[in-house]
C-alpha cells in the first residue's frame, strides 16, 4: 500500500493533538503523513478521463476529501484511517467531477443505450453475450460499437461509486461492503442486490471479470492491468467499459423490480 510520511510525533500522538487539543500544527501533520494517499487514489482515478480535466484540480479535490476525513475520522474505534480517507478522497473527486458536467450528454446517452442492450440480450438468454450481438442490437457495426465504447470509457471509471439511481445515495459498491445491522426490509433488498450483482458478475467474459478484480479489489490501475493482461491500455479500458455497463444493467434492473414490489 502507501507509505505515510514519517510524523514529527507519533501517529496517535498526532490524533490526540487534534481531536483533543485541536492543534492546528498536529491536523497539518497529519495531512502531510497521508498527502501520498491522496496521490495515489488521484492517478488511479485520472485514467481515462477527458484531456479538458486537469489532473492538479482532481488532486485539490482529493485534498479537500481527505481534510474533511481527517476532521469527521474517530481514531478512538481502532478503524484503519487509510480506508476510511479513501472513500472520502474518491467521494469529493466524484462529487467535483459530477458538478462540472465532464461527460458531454451524447456520450451520457451512448451509455445508456449500451447498458439497456446488454440488461436486455443477457435478460433474455441468460448468458452473456456478444459484441457482435450488442452491435446487431444497436444496429451499428463492431467498429462503430467500438468506437462508442472508447468514447464511454470515462463515464465507467467511477461508476461502482454512483448512485444505484439517480435519487439514491446508497451505491453500487456500498452493496459489496458489510454494514450494520439494519430493518429486516432494507437486509431483503440488500440481499437481492447482492444476489443479481454475483450473478452479474459471473456472466462477465474471463477477461471482463480479471479486470474488475485487479482494478476494485488488487487496487491496479488500467494501465498496471495492461501489462498484467499483456493487452493494451485502450483494450483494458473497453474491457472496464462492458463489465460495468454489464454490471449497471443487471443492477438497474433488480433496484426497478424491487421498487415495483415495496
Amino acid at each position: 500500500m502507501i507509505e505515510p510520511k514519517a510524523p514529527h510525533l507519533s501517529n496517535i500522538e498526532m490524533w490526540q493533538s487534534w481531536k483533543e487539543e485541536r492543534n492546528i500544527e498536529a491536523k497539518k501533520q497529519l495531512v502531510e503523513q497521508y498527502l501520498p494517499l491522496v496521490d495515489y487514489v488521484t492517478n488511479r482515478m485520472v485514467i481515462g478521463l477527458p484531456k479538458n480535466v486537469s489532473k492538479d484540480d482532481i488532486f485539490s479535490n482529493g485534498v479537500m476529501g481527505l481534510i474533511d476525513a481527517i476532521d469527521k475520522f474517530d481514531y478512538k474505534r481502532g478503524l484503519q484511517f487509510e480506508t476510511y480517507a479513501s472513500w472520502r478522497i474518491r467521494g469529493a473527486i466524484i462529487d467535483s467531477l459530477r458538478q462540472g458536467d465532464w461527460v458531454p450528454r451524447s456520450v451520457r446517452e451512448k451509455a445508456k443505450r449500451i447498458e439497456e442492450a446488454y440488461q436486455h440480450l443477457e435478460q433474455r438468454y441468460l448468458r452473456s453475450v456478444s459484441d457482435a450481438e450488442i452491435s446487431d442490437y444497436l444496429q451499428v457495426t463492431p467498429k462503430e460499437f467500438t468506437g462508442m465504447l472508447q468514447e464511454i470509457a470515462v463515464t465507467t471509471v467511477c461508476s461502482l461509486e454512483d448512485p444505484i439511481r439517480e435519487e439514491d445515495a446508497e451505491t453500487r459498491m456500498s452493496l459489496l461492503v458489510d454494514e450494520k445491522a439494519k430493518n429486516p426490509d432494507h437486509k431483503v433488498h440488500e440481499f437481492f442486490l447482492k444476489e443479481s450483482l454475483v450473478k452479474g458478475i459471473e456472466r462477465l467474459t474471463e477477461k471482463e471479470r480479471t479486470v474488475v478484480s485487479l482494478f476494485y479489489y488488487e487496487e491496479l490501475s488500467l494501465s498496471e492491468i495492461a501489462e498484467v493482461m499483456s493487452l493494451s491500455p485502450s483494450r483494458i479500458s473497453q474491457l472496464h467499459s462492458k463489465a460495468i455497463l454489464r454490471l449497471r444493467g443487471a443492477l438497474a434492473k433488480q433496484k426497478d423490480q424491487l421498487m415495483q414490489k415495496s
